[in-house]
């Protein structure tokens, strides 16, 4: 793994402009569709496309993440619960799909973000598609929240 070069599904999903979080082994990053206010994509930057050839490394690292995201999305969103979806059909780099979920709508901006799929599986064709700047403006609070997660 070459820890400056980001891998194709990094890349797809907007890596280094969309990123929140990334470690040696696994890059968070905002989802330019949010089907969920605050829906994010946590890739393993390691060379694998399948989750059992992941490294204990990555596995120790992806325990901590997930209690970081957990941390974050209840602060900042509010949500009920989280789902993680690896779907991994296009993108064949080992990744998830984490999806804060709520009943009803959050607000951000002028932007309402309605959870579509609640209380069942999540609606992912019914994302609100975010353009740069709104994708910078929840970053803010996202990072924010990251850094108070810690430890």
């Amino acid at each position: 793994m070459n820890p400056s070069m980001a891998n194709a599904t990094e890349t797809k999903f907007g890596d280094p402009a969309t990123r929140l979080a990334q470690t040696d082994c696994w890059t968070v990053l905002l989802r330019a569709r949010q089907p969920a206010l605050g829906s994010l994509v946590l890739i393993c930057r390691e060379p694998v496309t399948s989750f059992a050839e992941v490294s204990a490394q990555g596995y120790a690292e992806l325990r901590e993440l997930v209690g970081r995201i957990e941390s974050t999305l209840r602060e900042v969103i509010a949500c009920e619960r989280i789902n993680y979806l690896m779907l991994m059909m296009v993108d064949r780099d080992v990744h998830f799909h984490v999806i804060p979920r709520y009943e009803g709508s959050r607000r951000f901006g002028d932007v309402e973000f309605r959870d579509a799929g609640w209380p069942g599986p999540p609606a992912l064709d019914a994302a609100v598609a975010l353009d740069p700047a709104m994708s910078d403006a929840l970053l803010a609070p996202l990072r924010q929240a990251w850094l108070r997660c810690a430890g």
